[in-house]
């Protein structure tokens, strides 16, 4: 049977202007009964996993399961709540053995390239299991992300002991994605050693990845900024260690003095961490160079910090921002939940649009109808 000439194509046209043609559709049957050997019944749907099957999975580091338990805890769905929360309660004594970096710098420093080539190197030269938490900003418009962070790492995603999780950053200002702390327990469950977390390339307001992880690193570019902008009070206050990429090619000098100009900066700046001076330096995803000894300094960072006990105070500090976020965002949910407060906001938000009423009005006026 020769092809058709699609349905699209006007009467008459050329056929060497329009090339296009439907082949016809293959006869899978050996004949025209029935044939047991072709189903044709729609592909029956993953069998849903209880929480043993969960926590068993996530212990034996089986990353099908793992990337299945990340989604169950950043589903909004109430329906995998309770499910999600008894699973973290469950992997919690299993949790708090790896070493956390937080990775930040304004998009386009190369953040990506050099966690694929800083990760590669921990997994094949150090034999450390790592997990990467990379976090896409979502669209003001459609809510949607890219989620491509994996796919641009695709020699560390190669690596046997290597994770790479994308998350939609979903709104939350911090560069970091809402529930990116419960993502970090199931990791540490796993037995990941290393856990890094890429945020979305943050400014100097955007820093809550500071509060989550041990060793917070601010990657730069030689042409960013100049020495005023860096003593201005903001995320560079809060790096542990600065390191000017894309030291290669033509860029070399330019790196060089700005590593010199962000050391003087630093040099004014308190440290964030008590006894630990912040180093700047400078590296090249691309070339590898100054990535293993960038390495060596951040390992001698966590071994002087449990030292002098200092890391078990940070985790602990961490442990109650996480209550006090994860206290906010319980009491929005029920708040949202309470019978007629979607009626009421609706309400006052044609109120406000109307001119009726102040918006500082409405909330007092809902909060008070909401909580009687």
């Amino acid at each position: 049977m020769e092809n058709k000439t699609p349905e699209w194509v006007p009467d008459g046209a050329d056929k060497k202007l329009f090339a296009s043609s439907v082949m016809p559709g293959l006869n899978l049957r050996k004949d025209e009964a029935h044939d047991d050997t072709i189903s044709w019944k729609p592909r029956p749907k993953r069998r849903e996993l209880s929480l043993e099957d969960y926590k068993e999975g996530v212990l034996s580091c089986n990353k099908t399961i793992l990337a299945r338990a990340i989604t169950l805890i950043e589903s909004n769905s109430d329906a995998h709540f309770e499910k999600a929360q008894e699973l973290l309660a469950s992997l919690l004594p299993y949790s708090g053995k790896s070493f956390r970096i937080g990775i930040t710098g304004v998009p386009g420093a190369g953040k990506s390239t050099f966690i694929e080539a800083f990760g590669t190197m921990l997994c094949k030269e150090f034999g450390k299991k790592v997990a990467v938490l990379a976090v896409d900003p979502s669209s003001t418009i459609t809510g949607g992300s890219i989620l491509g962070d994996k796919t641009r790492m695709e020699n560390l995603s190669r690596c046997e002991n290597a994770f790479i999780r994308p998350s939609p950053s979903g709104g939350v200002l911090g560069g970091v994605a809402r529930k990116s702390r419960e993502t970090m327990l199931l990791c540490e469950a796993a037995g990941y050693e290393i856990i890094l977390v890429e945020t979305v390339g943050v400014g100097q307001s955007e820093v809550t990845v500071r509060s989550m992880t041990d060793f917070f690193l601010l990657i730069q570019l030689a042409a960013q900024g100049d020495e005023l902008q860096g003593i201005k009070k903001g995320v560079i206050e809060l790096a542990d260690a600065i390191l000017v990429n894309k030291c290669d090619g033509n860029m070399v000098e330019r790196s060089n003095l700005k590593r010199a100009e962000l050391a003087g900066v630093l040099h004014y700046l308190n440290s964030p961490t008590p006894g630990w001076t912040p180093f700047c330096d400078v590296c090249s995803a691309y070339t590898g160079k100054g990535i293993r000894e960038a390495w060596e300094r951040i390992d001698g960072f966590r071994a002087m910090m449990e030292k002098s006990g200092f890391f078990a105070r940070r985790r602990a500090s961490q442990k109650i921002e996480w209550f006090k976020a994860l206290m906010e965002d319980e009491i929005l949910r029920r708040f949202y939940h309470i019978p007629g407060v979607k009626d009421m906001i609706s309400h006052y938000t044609k109120l406000i649009s109307d001119g009726a009423i102040t918006a500082a009005s409405a909330v007092k006026n809902l909060l008070d109808s909401a909580t009687k």
